[in-house]
Formats: structure tokens, sequence, C-alpha cells
């Protein structure tokens, strides 16, 4: 897909990762819609930069989680850009769920973002895309989705589960539109990392070191871009699933 002059929706577009994702397609030529559920003022300074590059942007505050907020979000960008081209799920809640639990509340919640937010995304933002006769979907996984990540249940079999919807989705909305996703390892340090917490993780890739954000977005812009991939995943970990 040639990407100047579609418009992509990014969830959980606003910080990290997300933000260089949004800022990458605008780059690109992209109009960008910035979905946020609580980053109001980060948001907005992304659809800013977004716009300073010379396409349109518009920040939207949307729970994934809730389908008719979904709805409301892609019928209002659809408004304002013609449609949906292109859709990362990004959007995630880091939250640890030890197993057994008591409370189920968390459970929940992180299923209903990485899982049913996408799927909400996803389903609305289809037709559009069919109606264009082109569209790609990204959905954002980790290296638990092959691995579990110890005490982090539901995020481990929700990225799971979200890498099996990218599959599936592929099968279902073919030919049009392309589904894959991208699979981040370190490429961003949590601010509140120190430098031997840093350390260790590096050590724990082949590269011995933490890759960046831009490692996603090549990635990113590659599925973008090609025309014969789709139902695939692209690993962005400098090799730290070997270990």
């Amino acid at each position: 897909m040639k990407i100047k002059g579609k418009t992509a929706l990014i969830t959980g577009g606003a910080v990290r990762v997300g933000k260089a994702m949004t800022l990458a397609l605008a780059a690109e030529g992209a109009n960008v819609v910035v979905n946020y559920n609580s980053s109001a003022s980060a948001a907005e300074e992304t659809a800013a930069e977004a716009q300073a590059l010379g396409v349109g942007a518009l920040a939207i505050q949307c729970d994934v989680s809730n389908h008719d907020q979904v709805k409301a979000m892609i019928d209002t960008a659809a408004a304002k850009f013609g449609g949906i081209d292109i859709l990362i799920n990004s959007a995630s809640w880091w939250r640890k769920t030890p197993f057994p639990m008591e409370d189920f509340s968390d459970w929940f919640r992180v299923f209903d973002i990485l899982i049913h937010g996408s799927m909400y995304c996803a389903n609305y933002a289809a037709p559009f895309m069919k109606a264009a006769g082109e569209g790609v979907i990204i959905n954002i996984v980790d290296g638990s989705a092959w691995r579990p990540f110890k005490g982090f249940v539901s995020h481990s079999v929700g990225k799971a589960g979200l890498l099996a919807f990218t599959r599936q989705l592929a099968v279902e909305l073919a030919p049009e539109i392309k589904v894959n996703a991208i699979s981040p390892g370190p490429v961003l340090s949590p601010p509140e990392y120190t430098e031997a917490q840093n350390e260790r993780v590096a050590n724990r890739t082949a590269l011995k070191r933490w890759g960046t954000p831009q490692d996603v977005v090549d990635a990113l812009l590659y599925l973008v871009k090609s025309n014969y991939v789709t139902g695939e995943f692209i690993t962005v970990d400098g090799g730290e699933k070997l270990f």
C-alpha cells in the first residue's frame, strides 16, 4: 500500500512506541487518528507534531474496550478523513495478574483491551477498507505470545490470543485487507529502570543491546507497504527469543 494520502488509526498512539508509529506514518504522508484513553495532553501533543509534518491529525478519547465508543471514534474519523485505511492495534494495559486469583477484574480489563478492543476496532474499520479495495491491520504483540511471562497470566494469554486473531483476520479479510503482527522486544526502556536493570535486559538479547522505537517503525512500514505478506508476524527483539 502507498501510505501517502491514506488515513491511519493508531490505538495507544499518543505515547512511547505508539507515538513513534504515529509520527512515522504521518511522515510518510498519512493522516493520523491518535486514540487515547487517559493521556489527553500527550495525544494532543502527538497530533500537533503530526500536523506539523503536513498531514491531518485528530486526537480522540476512546476506551477501546467499549464497542459503542469504538464505533463512535471510527465514525468521527471517517467523517473527517473519509475512512480508515490503516489500523494499528497498539493499546494495552500492563498489569500483573498472578494465578490463582480471587479478584478477576484485572484479568477481564487486560483481556477487554487486548482482545475485545482490537476486535471492535477491526470490526468497524474493516468495512471502510473493503469499500476502498485495500487496507492494512497490524496488531502489536510481544514475546509473551510464545513464552509466557510469569505472574502476567492475562497479558500473556491476551497477547497469544491477539496473535491468533491476527491469523484469523488474515483469512477472513483477504484478499483486500492484509493483517499482520509485530512483536517488539526491549526497544524502549521504562523510565523507572535503573542502569543495572537496563544492562540485564540488554544481556538477555543476542545483540547485547536495547533496540529503539525506530526498529519497530521499520517493521511497521515494511508491513504496510508490502503487497504480498499477510497472516505473518515480525519479531523485533534483538534475538531475545533465542535465550
